[in-house]
């Protein structure tokens, strides 16, 4: 049983010594770079990196972004359904009206959330 096993550990350390010996050729023969002011600066395309590097975003833009993906991933249980909706018919009509569930459950969350203004970029 251990001989299954003996290519998969000869492929691991062959795989770790060669990046040992990449490494320590790297730092035996790679080039010295001398530190100093100017190389240690933050290059942003040529200009002066002048106040702060990340602009705030709108809570409405993280609130879109998540109604984005619940509704995507909603869409995403509803692709099964429809590939086997002829035989799911075929064999009880339970699952008609349980899909039906769903989508009302999905139209309700959405008037809730266009209520809410979740959905509009000018407030």
């Amino acid at each position: 049983m251990l001989e299954q096993y003996l290519p998969v550990v000869l492929q691991t350390l062959i795989a770790i010594g060669f990046a040992a010996i990449a490494l320590g050729l790297s730092v035996l023969l790679g080039k010295k770079g001398r530190k100093g002011g100017a190389k240690d600066t933050v290059y942003e395309c040529g200009m002066l990196p002048v106040g702060d590097g990340s602009p705030r975003f709108s809570v409405k833009f993280y609130l879109v972004a998540m109604l984005f993906v619940l509704f995507d991933i909603e869409v995403v249980f509803m692709y099964p359904w429809a590939l086997q909706f002829k035989e799911l018919i075929a064999v009880n009509a339970h699952a008609l009206w349980s899909i039906f569930g769903f989508v009302g459950i999905l139209t309700v969350a959405y008037v809730y959330a266009l209520r809410k203004g979740a959905l509009s970029w000018n407030n």
